[in-house]
């Protein structure tokens, strides 16, 4: 059996999505309305599905909030819950999880964080540890969500 990263998974799905006949450039959509700084966006919407940037724990003023894993990851998912908000969707509509650790042995305590936001059945996830991670956060997490069939486009 062959094993695919999520990375990979997550490119090769893009690119078949966009590449679809059915999905016109005139359906692919990007918002940079939220408060963050980057050349990038902060999701784009691509027929029913919109990816969502990576979230840290920094407050509305761009600082890392203190306090910690738990408190990073608190902050992250509300900033994950306001970017879905801006898109007319909500947790419920995730369906893909990527989440980036400084320290893996923190995941236990991300857990803990992360079943507050989502319920079962719990979107398909992947997770590794990773090194410098922006202003040295402790988790960043990117969100995959679709919209219901009846959503207004």
């Amino acid at each position: 059996m062959i094993q695919l990263s999520s990375s990979i998974c997550v490119a090769l799905a893009v690119f078949l999505l966009a590449s679809s006949p059915s999905i016109q450039s005139a359906e692919i959509a990007k918002y940079d309305d939220g408060s963050f700084a980057g050349p990038y966006s902060e999701s784009a919407r691509v027929g029913d599905l919109l990816f969502l940037a990576g979230q840290i724990g920094e407050d509305k003023d761009g600082n890392l909030v203190p306090g910690g894993i738990k408190a990073e990851a608190e902050q992250m998912m509300l900033n994950i819950k306001a970017a879905l908000a801006r898109r007319g969707l909500a947790m419920e509509h995730v369906v893909k999880c990527t989440v980036f650790l400084a320290d893996i042995a923190e995941w236990g305590a991300f857990n803990e964080v992360y079943k507050r936001h989502f319920s079962q059945p719990y979107p398909a996830r992947s997770a590794l540890g990773a090194s410098g991670l922006a202003v040295n956060a402790r988790v960043e997490m990117e969100c995959i969500a679709g919209y219901p069939e009846k959503a207004s486009r």
